[in-house]
């Protein structure tokens, strides 16, 4: 919070389990991420908070009703599920299965309607067969991710994991990855499709990577928006923009009369 007479105008809490934070307020009482997010709300200069990256068996009914209570926590999530194998979610000693992570889900949507969701995925982990990789695109359909982080495991010397036996190709874990990433992509086009004609309050970064003349920034679901404007004062700002068109990693905006802020 520092930051703040810098113009800061969004908080992002981060951490590798950030939803595992405990620390200890000024009259000696416990606080969660929750507790930090609500205090962050009411500070007036700031505008969007998030948070990266969660665990879902951290992710607790204090924190999920954040996002019904509090409406500066942005409409997007990600939340690493990894597989969507029991087995494997075992294997990796997740301590959690595919179901709990969809109920877990569910709440959050239901508190939230809406939400953008993203998560990180494994595939060959040592094990994996065809069945357990189906199970993960059966999650992927089911949650509907609007994008992901995905990798081939690679063993870490020293882990359990890394003396596993692993019998499956590396042609095979580059098919699989191929065909999860070709499945996400999907997704983020269509939401990114059906964003076109909505209105979405920009936060100005700064100039477009791809045209130095125009300005960038992001949505509350974090989308790269493109657009032009003759006001030179913009970056820090919050803008409104009608989304005209679609990419395959950014959006097209039109800024509408409503006044910076």
């Amino acid at each position: 919070l520092a930051n703040l007479d810098q113009g800061a105008r969004e908080i992002h809490f981060l951490g590798q389990n950030v939803n595992a934070y405990r620390g200890d307020s000024a009259d000696g009482e416990t606080v969660d991420l929750s507790d930090l997010i609500h205090v962050t709300a009411e500070i007036p200069e700031i505008e969007r908070i998030r948070f990266t990256t969660s665990h879902p068996v951290e992710f607790s009914d204090a924190l999920i009703e954040c996002f019904r209570d509090v409406p500066k926590l942005v409409s997007h999530l990600h939340l690493p599920v990894q597989s969507g194998s029991d087995r494997i979610l075992a294997a990796m000693k997740r301590g959690h299965t595919a179901l709990e992570y969809k109920a877990k889900i569910r709440k959050i949507q239901e508190a939230r309607p809406g939400i953008s969701l993203s998560s990180d995925f494994i595939v060959g982990f040592p094990g994996e067969t065809d069945k357990d990789f189906e199970k993960t695109m059966e999650l992927i359909e089911s949650v509907g991710f609007d994008a992901s982080f995905s990798f081939i495991y690679s063993a870490r010397p020293g882990t359990p994991a890394s003396d596993f036996d692993d019998p499956t190709d590396q042609g095979t874990k580059k098919t699989r990855l191929a065909t999860l990433q070709a499945r996400i992509s999907q997704n983020t086009q269509k939401i990114s499709n059906d964003m076109v004609g909505s209105l979405q309050s920009i936060l100005v970064t700064g100039p477009s990577k791809k045209d130095p003349g125009e300005l960038s920034g992001r949505t509350e679901n974090n989308r790269v928006v493109n657009f032009r404007s003759e006001q030179t004062n913009l970056i820090g700002k919050l803008v409104e923009c009608e989304i005209v068109d679609s990419y395959s990693n950014s959006l097209r905006g039109q800024m509408t009369s409503r006044d910076p802020w």
